[in-house]
């Protein structure tokens, strides 16, 4: 149970990445830029991956109507996210520490890691709807306005994994340094739950072993 408790007191500490590195990184490529311009996400706000990228990115997406990047203070995620993040390490550590001195049991990483997982999919959920509104929520005056071979206007949502082709951009997304180093860091826990489990489990088997024989004494009629 220490080595699992060790295991849970690091993995957690891995989400304090997402504070110097990236969550999620979009870059688009034309022609036009040989050099592709590129967003950087992070849980605290919006950045480009060169000075000037997020100042091109918007003179692009203003002649099609799309809202500008939004600033730090403008999303409440960027507010909201880093508090959580803290709290999670937080509370994965203070479990850790527990499960070294045998005050909580192994399950307790597993519900760290399943709490975890489910906020990772709510935040995923919400940045793909912060993706569609910025690609879909168009200004009807806008300069260029560009249809589908049905007539309906063109949509403009950078996909949430992977590429695109989008006019004459590609655009691909993928998760950036940050969302690795979270990644690792739920593995370490899912893990210190497995050692955990395996621990506890020969730890009852040896007692059951250790266990004397029960003696059955006979009686005298």
């Amino acid at each position: 149970m220490k080595k699992a408790s060790i295991l849970m007191i690091i993995g957690p500490l891995f989400l304090l990445g997402l504070f110097a590195f990236p969550l999620w990184n979009i870059m688009l490529g034309a022609p036009q830029y040989p050099d592709p311009l590129g967003m950087n996400i992070h849980i605290s706000g919006i950045h480009g991956v060169s000075e000037f990228d997020l100042q091109n990115i918007d003179g692009l997406n203003h002649y099609i109507g799309m809202k500008t990047i939004p600033k730090a203070g403008e999303m409440w995620e960027f507010d909201i996210f880093p508090m959580v993040i803290i709290g999670m390490v937080s509370l994965g550590v203070l479990i850790g520490i527990l499960g070294f001195f045998d005050k909580v049991k192994y399950t307790w990483f597993l519900g760290w890691f399943v709490l975890m997982s489910i906020l990772g999919v709510l935040g995923m959920y919400d940045f793909n709807a912060w993706l569609t509104d910025y690609g879909s929520n168009l200004d009807p005056n806008a300069i260029i306005k560009v249809t589908n071979l049905d007539g309906t206007p063109m949509t403009y949502k950078p996909p949430l994994l992977g590429h695109q082709k989008m006019l004459n951009f590609d655009v691909t997304s993928l998760p950036s340094t940050g969302a690795w180093m979270m990644f690792v860091g739920m593995m370490m826990t899912a893990l210190a739950f497995l050692i955990g489990r395996t621990s506890s489990r020969s730890s009852i088997k040896e007692e059951t072993v250790k266990w004397p024989k029960g003696e059955f004494l006979e009686t005298e009629n």
